[in-house]
């Protein structure tokens, strides 16, 4: 049957369901409890088809957050027959074995779409709650061995049923929480944002019938075709890398190696990441469903904007991920800190490909979340949690064209910046002591890798404790064709009394601070590209006078003396 549609109804429609799901996702922000969702917009949405397929997914969000979204539809229609799905309905999953999440605290709640009895397409949305039990505040411990550590476990399960939500359900995920309507306030705020979502589509639908649903299957064959495409005009071959996880504290301290093999024959490619160290029993395994979303971005970066987020992605690949690696663990490892892991996967695929595609790869950006999670008792309730969750941003890699970006997010997190008025007004019992740039932390090359952040926390009142989360601080961000590796980070203790530093690990669990002691990040920086003595003297300059490289740096890398740097 030829189609009714052409390539501009398409793009129309295109559009339109992007709208949708930008819509349902600012609902959520606007709508949420934390500052984790309301303030850094951890959270995302998509539109999917009929069979639960991602068709189109927020943009500006989180690629970590696709993950659950690729699978909890899906997952939807296998558990359950399609008479006992009806309007009003809505489903919620976090369960990375059973349901196809990312780790526990991100949760997605996904809702049918029905004009009259013809289902016609799902609405999800998943955003990442600051607690959902388990061993610490916050959830996410360095330590855990075990998922059944990590939080309360939600496999695919009614959340509303016909229009109602599910009482039971939701007192059991209060009472699975220390910060109960916090996360009644996130979970109602994603419920009434599919309900926007669900009335938009249904308008969709009267307004362009049949014509919607063939355009979004469209989608995702356009997305195959440009895949394809893109693949065959890549030389034919076998494309290798492997690099390294900082591991997890003192029990793992041997290398533990994400690597791939890339095999492109025609317009097909295989990426394969046998040989990828075998899970381990601590919380940086990478579930099926993250692995897929981080391939599904590298991709997406290398190929353009043009190219949709969605399932048709997959249909030009073949992925072998071996079950019990690194890449591919089975239930119940522990996954709570596999954004830390899933970073390395960008990298390797973008090292693999960076001599047959220069013009379109990086250096290795920081290539982490690192984050800090201070938590304890409010100062004026001390019946009550306070739990402050803060990704602190780090310098992207320089291309062959420009200079890496200071300060922002990479790869597969995308979290907004924590304005410090936001942090103090909601937490009053820490305050930012210090927040700027860190100076030589960008790779030195003819296009100098980005900067990290040196950010300080000072602690205000007794009872306070934190987790300090990250990478990059033993393995440095990698530079290219002669340029030199970004600066790694670090985390510091400084004591309030005695002021003196200890260095902590990069997986601190629970460590117990007293009023007047500080918390010092410093973030990863990024690699350079190309020879740092290339470089015009005018850059290192500019450079020097906005203290992004120190003067000795000038010198020692790119031979630039102290009597042609002018005086600050």
């Amino acid at each position: 049957m030829k189609s009714r549609i052409d390539p501009v109804t398409v793009e129309v429609v295109r559009n339109l369901l992007m709208s949708i799901a930008e819509e349902t996702n600012t609902v959520i922000i606007k709508s949420a409890y934390s500052t984790n969702i309301k303030e850094r917009r951890d959270n995302s949405a998509a539109v999917m088809d009929a069979d639960g397929n991602v068709v189109v997914q927020v943009e500006s969000s989180l690629p970590m957050l696709l993950a659950a979204l690729l699978f909890t539809a899906r997952s939807v229609r296998e558990k359950f027959k399609l008479e006992d799905i009806h309007p009003g309905d809505m489903f919620i999953a976090n369960d990375p074995y059973n349901g196809g999440g990312n780790h526990l605290p991100d949760i997605a709640i996904v809702a049918p779409v029905f004009c009259e009895d013809k289902l016609i397409g799902w609405i999800g949305n998943i955003a990442h709650h600051s607690d959902v039990g388990g061993k610490v505040p916050g959830s996410t411990s360095g330590d855990a061995i075990s998922l059944f550590q990590e939080g309360i476990r939600i496999p695919v399960v009614k959340i509303c049923e016909k229009g109602k939500i599910s009482e039971g359900v939701m007192e059991l995920l209060l009472n699975n929480t220390r910060v109960r309507e916090e996360r009644k306030g996130d979970l109602t705020a994603q419920i009434s944002a599919n309900l926007i979502g669900v009335q938009k589509m249904q308008s969709a639908y009267e307004k362009y019938g049949d014509t919607l649903l063939e355009c979004m299957a469209e989608m995702l064959n356009y997305t195959e075709r440009l895949m394809k495409n893109t693949i065959s005009h890549i030389p034919d071959g076998t494309y290798s890398f492997v690099d390294y996880v900082d591991g997890c504290g003192d029990a793992y301290p041997n290398p533990i190696n994400i690597q791939v093999k890339i095999t492109v024959l025609g317009n097909k490619m295989t990426l394969d990441f046998t040989g990828t160290h075998s899970q381990i029993e601590a919380p940086i395994n990478i579930p099926y469903p993250a692995l897929m979303a981080a391939i599904l971005f590298s991709l997406k970066a290398l190929i353009g904007p043009d190219l949709s987020t969605n399932i048709g992605v997959f249909r030009a690949l073949e992925i072998v991920a071996p079950l019990g690696s690194i890449v591919n663990p089975q239930d119940p490892a522990p996954v709570g800190l596999l954004i830390d892991a899933t970073q390395r996967v960008p990298d390797v695929i973008f090292g693999a490909l960076a001599s047959i595609m220069p013009e379109r790869i990086l250096s290795a950006s920081n290539g982490a979340c690192t984050t800090c999670v201070f938590f304890g008792q409010t100062p004026e309730q001390k019946d009550k949690y306070f739990i402050c969750h803060e990704a602190i941003a780090g310098g992207s890699g320089a291309s062959h064209y420009y200079d890496g970006l200071n300060a922002v997010q990479v790869y597969m997190t995308n979290t907004s910046n924590m304005p410090i008025e936001a942090t103090e007004f909601e937490f009053p019992a820490i305050m930012v002591n210090k927040y700027i740039l860190r100076k030589d932390s960008g790779g030195a090359g003819e296009y100098r890798g980005g900067c990290g952040i040196l950010r300080e926390y000072l602690v205000l009142s007794e009872g306070v404790s934190v987790n300090c989360f990250g990478d990059r601080q033993k393995f440095h961000p990698w530079g290219l064709e002669g340029g030199l590796d970004g600066a790694s980070g670090a985390f510091y203790h400084i004591d309030g009394e005695t002021k003196k530093e200890t260095q902590l690990s990069h997986k601190t669990t629970g460590l117990h601070l007293k009023k007047g002691d500080i918390i010092r990040v410093l973030t990863p920086g990024a690699g350079g590209m190309g020879n740092p003595m290339d470089r015009p003297k005018e850059k290192v300059i500019a450079d020097v006078l906005e203290q992004k490289i120190s003067i000795e740096a000038a010198e020692k890398l790119y031979g630039i003396h102290v009597d042609e740097v002018e005086t600050i």
